[in-house]
């Protein structure tokens, strides 16, 4: 179970990893554009704030990362911890825009969705 955990903690990670590249890096491009539904008007006055917001993805997928490499050395209490840390604000996230904007509930389950499968078998995994 912890194997499996590990691995859709991973998937979340990835998907912020992607969100922090849309949001940081592609902000005025055609696939972020696609993505967030920005228009030309939009984009640029939401740069600056796109810019930070990706940055907030990128550090919970870090947090996440180190976790699975913690667990992978042996050291399963704080790589548990940082884990349980980041897929569950990857988590906490997906539901505050889920119940924000019921119109963004397809991306709030893409963002929310591996982290929690991740949570909840790292969890059985753990307490075994």
């Amino acid at each position: 179970m912890v194997i499996a955990g590990l691995v859709f903690a991973a998937l979340g990670a990835a998907i912020h990893v992607y969100i922090f590249y849309l949001e940081s890096i592609a902000w005025t491009g055609a696939a972020a554009r696609r993505t967030f539904g920005t228009t030309d008007d939009t984009v640029h006055v939401t740069t600056s704030f796109a810019f930070n917001q990706g940055f907030y993805n990128l550090f919970l997928a870090i947090a996440v990362f180190l976790g699975i490499v913690f667990v992978a050395t042996g050291s399963t209490a704080i790589g548990a911890t940082l884990v349980f840390v980041g897929a569950g604000s990857m988590v906490a996230a997906g539901l505050v825009l889920l119940l924000s904007d019921r119109s963004k509930a397809r991306a709030a389950m893409i963002q929310l969705t591996a982290p929690l499968i991740g949570i909840v078998l790292l969890a059985i995994g753990v307490a075994l």
